[in-house]
């Protein structure tokens, strides 16, 4: 390897492992030998987000759209910036999320990482970061996902809302944090804590889903101890996030991308 391949790891290692001060340095070794490295340019980018110093972070994203008009990551993420300084969301170092690089190693059968439908609105899915900490929420026929304040952010999809429905039934716990997220995608990494009793010997998450979901529910069924009532919706919600999604089809708001020269940082 030579010195810039060398620097490009070192880049994409400190990134993967959420060490974000460390990758703007090496990154900025890399765009001190090329302005125009459009992958050191989107690193430098992510890593301000994650540190929310969405100045910076708008600064080089732009700088990818001046080379690349067509950068679909860059553009969204101009857009989730937008979104952020309309609401005057700031840096606050009190509730910064400090990651652990092993937050996402996976567990046959105890882990998943899944790609949430029904997403929530842009105001919400703007906020969050990698790491946080989000929370499963019952509903008659799916499993929410919801933020510390309650917000929606989307919803699992159909066959783990089923089987996670009666995992959680049975008293089962588990945590979840965001892994992947963008306005148009977002993906959680759920853990198994603990399971429950009637659920001992069947796995949270199988490669297939539907696997004994039968025998799971009959288990269930016979515990006493099992609270029969499951968590409906409430009429009052009305299934806000899609009335919120066919009024941002209807009315949707164009977010201009500012583009002007901007010097590169000293």
């Amino acid at each position: 390897m030579n010195t810039m391949e060398i620097l490009e790891q070192e880049a994409i290692d400190a990134a993967m492992n959420f060490q974000w001060s460390e990758a703007i340095k090496i990154n900025k070794k890399i765009l001190k030998n090329n302005k125009k490295n459009l992958p050191a340019l989107l690193r430098m980018a992510f890593a301000y987000f994650q540190i929310e110093d969405f100045g910076r972070a708008k600064k080089y994203y732009q700088q990818v759209v001046k080379l690349h008009p067509m950068s679909s990551v860059a553009k969204e993420n101009l857009e989730r910036i937008q979104i952020l300084q309309k609401q005057k969301i700031k840096k606050n170092k009190k509730t910064r999320i400090i990651l652990d690089p092993d937050l996402f190693l996976e567990t046959a059968g105890r882990t998943k990482s899944v790609k949430l439908v029904n997403l929530g609105q842009k105001t919400n899915l703007a906020r969050l970061m990698i790491g946080e900490e989000v929370f499963l929420k019952t509903k008659k026929r799916k499993v929410e996902i919801r933020t510390r304040t309650n917000d929606y952010i989307g919803s699992l999809p159909d066959d783990l809302s089923k089987r996670l429905r009666l995992f959680l039934k049975a008293k089962s716990q588990y945590r979840a944090y965001i892994k992947e997220t963008n306005l148009n995608n977002l993906i959680i990494f759920i853990q198994e804590e603990k399971k429950g009793k009637r659920v001992t010997n069947y796995a949270s998450f199988p490669l297939n889903l539907s696997k004994n979901i039968t025998q799971i529910g009959e288990e269930i069924d016979k515990d006493p101890s099992v609270d029969g009532e499951e968590s409906f919706d409430d009429p009052s919600e009305l299934d806000l996030e899609k009335i919120a999604d066919s009024i941002a089809a209807e009315d949707k708001e164009s977010l201009p991308y500012e583009t002007d020269e901007e010097n590169e940082e000293d």
